[in-house]
């Protein structure tokens, strides 16, 4: 029976009412393009995602993209760049393009060849993000942002006379927490930031929370609640400014250690305990208020055994213009230059429209461990090298996953056992 014409007007496509009312990633979908007929429909669809197809250096950019895209394809998910590959080979038809737009076409639901249409979507995927990647606008200011959010630590980090290292408010203070180590995180590579965003499920790249952080090694558990209460009560941290989402605590059991805590509290208010025995006796409680390793994880890629408290804080950060500083100075000198025509205009020019500074808030990642648990962190399932196998094949399943199905082939995860 021949269903009538008027019901293709009302047909959903199941999988974008999904991404706009239950939080699935584009990624995810059977179809990432859905409908795309010939070049001129690909440059309609360029259109809405904010690319002008007209515009030859726009679209030469987004060639070298698609040209990035498939080395790192090559590099990270196939057995000719890595052990963790899938035994595959990129179809000679996909280097034959010239144009992007034909890339579209080919990922497009109308393709009839299977085969080569999974393909232009895993490409497409992979170009999807690191378009993303090249144009996050706040990357233009990453060293501003380093030096402003790293400041505030460094200026409450000394060394002692004989080389020990710990914080306090000003060098020669009594009242210090003492450190094993203290290091900021290295600006991650370009790989590293695609290979993270393919992996989660908010593809783009303002989500991405740790690309500046720094890391606390304390010499005990209890130094790590020390070190969070002198933060907060410095400024260096705002507690109004964390993000709740993304706190993760697997060494304290907060709540069995705060009763125990307050116990302790009132028992050396009684007994009155010095501060040697009351600091001999906290210890001995931050030691058995800790978490096992039946405590899963927030992240997916960290081992279970992985101990360690991460937050992450958002700083103000001010961008000083220095074009602003430049025009107003030329502008002093044209009002100088009476009668000349180029004088009068510069004159003219509307300064209300160069902003003087830039401010905006940016997120930074602070974690901290103590030095035993830095020692199990370090062992096994939780080192950082399984962690990053651990999102590399994520990354390859969720890309290749209905290619797979069609070649009948699985991966190897040996070797990240």
């Amino acid at each position: 029976m021949e269903r009538p014409s008027y019901l293709s007007k009302y047909l959903f496509d199941w999988e974008v009412l999904e991404v706009f009312l239950e939080g699935k990633s584009a990624l995810d979908t059977a179809h990432f393009v859905g409908s795309v007929n010939d070049k001129k429909e690909a440059g309609n669809l360029l259109k809405g995602y904010g690319f002008n197809p007209t515009d030859p250096v726009l679209m030469a950019e987004l060639f070298g993209n698609f040209q990035e895209a498939l080395q790192f394809i090559k590099r990270y998910f196939l057995k000719e760049g890595t052990p963790l590959g899938v035994d595959l080979k990129i179809p000679p038809s996909i280097f034959m393009i010239t144009d992007v737009c034909e890339l579209f076409v080919m990922a497009s639901a109308e393709e009839k060849d299977i085969e080569k249409k999974l393909w232009a979507e895993i490409i497409l995927k992979v170009l999807h993000t690191i378009v993303h990647v090249d144009r996050d606008w706040r990357s233009s200011y990453f060293s501003v942002i380093q030096t402003q959010v790293f400041d505030r630590f460094y200026k409450q980090i000394f060394r002692d006379s004989e080389n020990e290292l710990y914080v306090a408010e000003k060098r020669d203070s009594e009242d210090r927490i003492p450190l094993i180590d203290f290091s900021v995180k290295s600006r991650k590579s370009r790989d590293s930031v695609i290979l993270k965003l393919l992996h989660k499920a908010d593809n783009v790249a303002e989500e991405l929370f740790d690309r500046v952080g720094v890391r606390f090694i304390t010499k005990s558990s209890f130094d790590s609640l020390q070190l969070i209460k002198f933060l907060t009560e410095h400024n260096i941290v705002m507690p109004q400014n964390i993000k709740p989402s993304r706190s993760i605590n697997t060494i304290f059991d907060l709540e069995k250690f705060k009763n125990s805590f307050n116990d302790l509290i009132e028992k050396a208010s009684q007994e009155n305990y010095n501060e040697k025995s009351f600091l001999k006796k906290i210890d001995e409680i931050a030691g058995d208020c800790q978490f096992s390793e039946n405590n899963i994880s927030k992240n997916v890629h960290s081992s279970k055994a992985y101990k360690s408290i991460q937050f992450t804080g958002r700083q103000l950060i001010r961008y000083q213009n220095p074009f602003f500083e430049e025009f107003n100075s030329l502008r002093q000198d044209a009002k100088a230059e009476t009668g000349n025509p180029l004088a009068q205009k510069i004159l003219s020019m509307d300064m209300s429209l160069i902003a003087r500074d830039i401010r905006f808030f940016f997120p930074y990642e602070v974690q901290i461990v103590d030095g035993k648990n830095k020692q199990i962190n370090a062992e096994g399932d939780a080192s950082h090298q399984e962690y990053k196998k651990g999102q590399q094949l994520t990354s390859l399943k969720r890309l290749f996953k209905p290619l797979m199905e069609l070649k009948k082939i699985s991966i190897d995860e040996s070797f990240i056992n």
